[in-house]
């Protein structure tokens, strides 16, 4: 692994990193100021001005926090736990195999995945809040260490944009490396997203659900519409862009793409069960879909989250002192 370094970034001549920028600051960032303003709130109890909850007095507590009304109901004493404000910190796990580069239009994959990190990465930035990245090709081989600057975006846009090659003949994904590597570098509890097309070998269930044990996960799901449902394009041979394995198709039978649209109908179910399973909340992204309307769609389940209650939609850690006892040590 590699981390690139950022010092020698501000005497860089603007680029094309730069000019995506600008242009989604000028059109999308301005629409979207103070959306996601003081959405960013620990799962820890601490200082903050937001009662959370109520318990019994321990020795050592601050009485300062006693709720003498409720004390006095219950004949004894109970102190007052407060959510903490502070600054977040969220880690972008991209996903650059060959996959992404797939679009059926002009738009890739890929070009959604930079589109969304860019402007959610300044979203954040521009509040304070540091980012970081893991990036895996064919491996994970880069790690941008999490810093609040918009200089900092730039290096990550290049990071996604200059990705190594990937080599022909090469393996499939292996996203289960990324979310094990995620495991092992961001130590404080985080806003993680895995911005993937979640094409992968299988056995990332696990990893991704352990993950979401101790952060916060959002799992950015980019499809293609010809993922779904193949046109009639008569005799055609596509080709795996990972593998480099070939395969030669009529798709003018009817029958073969009834036959696609149920395996396509299939793997998108087993796809949005694992993910509920794990306990990411999924935010879906279509290469023919609108950047805004993404954007809006993920401050409206984050203000969602926000005002839930029910204390069996919070992380597991949360609700099992034996877990809780675990990330504490």
């Amino acid at each position: 692994m590699t981390t690139p370094g950022s010092a020698e970034a501000a005497a860089r001549p603007a680029g094309i990193e730069e000019r995506l920028l600008r242009r989604l600051e000028w059109t999308v960032l301005r629409r979207l100021d103070g959306l996601l303003q003081g959405d960013w709130r620990t799962l820890l109890r601490g200082a903050g001005i937001d009662l959370a909850d109520l318990r019994e007095y321990q020795l050592h507590d601050d009485v300062r926090h006693i709720d003498w009304n409720v004390t006095a109901r219950l004949q004894s004493p109970y102190v007052r736990q407060y959510t903490e404000d502070r600054e977040t910190t969220a880690w972008f796990l991209l996903d650059l195999s060959g996959s992404v580069d797939f679009g059926s239009s002009d738009t890739t994959k890929l070009a959604v995945s930079t589109g969304f990190v860019a402007l959610l990465a300044r979203v954040l930035t521009r509040s304070g809040n540091r980012v970081g990245a893991l990036c895996y090709g064919s491996r994970v081989d880069r790690v941008l260490p999490p810093r609040a600057s918009r200089l900092h975006v730039l290096d990550l846009l290049r990071l996604m944009r200059r990705r190594p090659a990937a080599a022909a003949g090469g393996t499939a994904t292996a996203l289960g490396d990324l979310l094990h590597a995620a495991a092992g570098t961001i130590k404080r509890r985080s806003l993680v997203l895995v911005v993937s097309d979640f094409i992968s070998e299988p056995g990332w269930e696990d990893a991704l659900a352990r993950l979401a044990l101790r952060h916060e996960v959002v799992a950015v799901r980019l499809y293609d519409p010809l993922e779904m449902v193949l046109p009639e394009l008569g005799l055609v041979t596509v080709e795996d862009a990972e593998t480099g394995e070939q395969l030669f198709l009529d798709t003018a039978d009817p029958a073969f793409r009834a036959r696609y649209a149920a395996e396509a109908e299939a793997r998108e179910a087993a796809l949005r069960s694992a993910l509920a399973r794990a306990g990411a909340d999924t935010l879906e992204l279509a290469t023919d879909g609108e950047l805004l309307e993404s954007m809006l769609r993920f401050a409206a389940m984050r203000r969602q989250r926000a005002r839930l209650k029910v204390p069996g939609r919070w992380p597991a850690h949360l609700r099992s002192g034996a877990a809780a006892a675990e990330l504490r040590a």
